[in-house]
């Protein structure tokens, strides 16, 4: 599924007005400025996973229902066969294929990644996005340059990192070839 964006700025919008959050409050709980905020709840070309997620966090609801518009249904278990994920396509970023988009009250949300090789990507800096609870990423096939606030690691096939995803945080493909990666982002804790 390509994601139809002009639905799910709808969906934002409507959220929001549901709630009676500002545009002010929505652009800082998403970290982005209110001009943009304004121009991606009209309608945008690409939204990021983290602003995504910031947006289903500030509302409580689920990601998957600002992406397609249905709330999750089932408990117990969900199967998701090979190459069958949830796939939220992005024109620039990596691909996500959620693994769980029909489970009820996931206490975390975990995603098959692809982050394309780009050239251009390797001699800048890795752009930082940060949302709030913890997360998990483990190589399955290419290599993968992570940015943790000022650190930096290499991680290979089989390697993995656990990390408080509230701290600024990135990831570029290396290598010349496309990493394909499970990432599990788990959701803050319940005060």
């Amino acid at each position: 599924m390509n994601p139809d964006f002009k639905e799910i700025a709808q969906r934002i919008h409507t959220l929001r007005e549901i709630t009676g959050f500002s545009v002010e409050e929505m652009a800082e709980a998403t970290g982005v400025s209110v001009e943009d905020y304004v121009r991606m709840e009209k309608e945008s070309d690409d939204y990021s996973f983290t602003f995504l997620y910031r947006c289903a966090e500030k509302f409580g609801v689920d990601i998957i229902e600002i992406v397609t518009g249905q709330a999750p249904k089932l408990t117990g278990y969900t199967l998701v066969r090979a190459g069958n994920g949830l796939s939220i396509k992005r024109s620039e970023q990596f691909d996500y294929f959620h693994l769980a988009s029909t489970f009820k009250n996931k206490l975390a949300e975990p995603f098959l990644v692809r982050a394309p090789f780009r050239q251009e990507e390797q001699m800048r800096p890795i752009e930082l996005h940060s949302h709030v609870g913890q997360e998990f990423d483990y190589i399955l096939k290419g290599n993968l340059r992570f940015a943790y606030s000022s650190h930096m690691e290499e991680l290979h096939p089989g390697d993995s990192v656990f990390y408080d995803s509230s701290k600024q945080h990135g990831m570029i493909a290396v290598d010349c070839e496309e990493c394909l990666f499970l990432a599990v982002v788990m959701k803050e804790n319940e005060k």
